[in-house]
């Protein structure tokens, strides 16, 4: 018996049909993946009192995750780590600070204000702005302690937590108590920037002043020209001198915060334990200012581990190592589960 040749067409055109279905919806998908994975193509959106750039990475679908950058670093600290994260299914956004990048004051007339509780409600607009509910957090420097009060005061937007060197949040009460000599010299920059001095030398060596900086916190860190230059460009931003020195002539007692923010710092000056899950992380060979994991451990009081990562891993931990701050990053919402 001859096979029927119209059955035949029928199900060659089927098959044709069905693989040109599976080429398209996979190409619409690695079309919806490129339009967010160009790290370099920033991204705007008005938050708040400013209008902030920031990266996005990842599926628009995917669980939301917010990288904190912090003083004297940008973006590119979380390249490689929202690389990784996306390739694991997380949609990821690192935004710049105020007074970094291309992140804007809406008003000329607001306050160029770094106190801390300032940052920590720029992080909430962000969220309000994007429709994000709910996100990890997780950053270093600033961006850590940024996350920490977000983790901190508002539990409920926070689904998780990593944050290098654990718990920072500070108030201008405690840091009026002197410490001892040698720590007082690892917080040099903080009393330069205190004088008219200090923040006229930044203001004229700013990229020369974080590369010392970069080059003492991360002793074994070996970065390339190329590497420290796309970063510094996020310095020429016009506030980030007034941002660096209101935030340290702040902590100091030596700069005034804005009123609507005075609720918030006196429930930071309590020092309020973190609830959500935590991973702390810290470099064996930090060469920042930095606390002991022991003497902040009891400040987690949600699910919560520590790790030291080793290997002359210096402040800039997650450009430094970034699968092991992506881990954390995955380890921590697993801590949800």
């Amino acid at each position: 018996m001859k096979p029927n040749t119209n059955n035949r067409i029928g199900r060659f055109l089927m098959t044709a049909v069905f693989s040109l279905f599976v080429i398209f919806s996979q190409a619409q998908n690695a079309a919806k993946m490129n339009n967010q994975n160009n790290f370099d193509q920033i991204k705007q959106i008005k938050a708040g009192v400013l209008d902030i750039g920031y990266a996005e990475t990842g599926a628009s679908n995917a669980q939301p995750v917010i990288l904190l950058h912090g003083w004297p670093y940008d973006i590119y600290s979380f390249k490689e780590v929202s690389a990784l994260l996306a390739a694991k299914g997380y949609h990821v956004y690192v935004p710049y600070l105020r007074g970094y990048g291309t992140t804007r004051f809406l008003d000329a007339a607001t306050p160029r204000n770094g106190q801390q509780a300032a940052l920590a409600v720029d992080v909430i607009a962000f969220m309000d702005a994007l429709k994000i509910d709910k996100a990890i957090i997780g950053g270093f420097d600033w961006g850590a302690r940024t996350a920490d009060i977000v983790a901190a005061l508002w539990p409920e937007r926070t689904k998780a937590l990593v944050s290098v060197s654990g718990y920072l949040i500070g108030s201008q009460q405690a840091n009026k108590a002197p410490l001892p000599p040698k720590a007082e010299l690892a917080w040099w920059y903080q009393y330069y920037f205190a004088t008219e001095r200090g923040q006229k030398g930044y203001e004229a060596n700013r990229r020369d002043f974080a590369k010392l900086i970069w080059q003492t916190a991360s002793p074994d860190w070996k970065f390339t020209d190329a590497v420290f230059a796309q970063s510094a460009a996020a310095f020429d931003n016009p506030d980030h001198v007034a941002i660096t020195i209101h935030n340290y002539r702040w902590r100091l007692g030596l700069a005034e915060g804005e009123a609507k923010y005075e609720d918030l710092e006196k429930k930071l000056a309590t020092f309020p334990v973190i609830t959500v899950p935590t991973i702390t992380l810290e470099g064996d060979a930090n060469g920042a200012p930095h606390p002991d994991p022991a003497n902040y451990a009891a400040k987690f009081k949600g699910k919560y581990a520590h790790h030291t990562i080793t290997g002359g891993i210096g402040h800039n931990l997650p450009q430094e190592a970034p699968k092991a701050f992506a881990d954390a990053i995955i380890e921590a919402d697993g801590f949800t589960k």
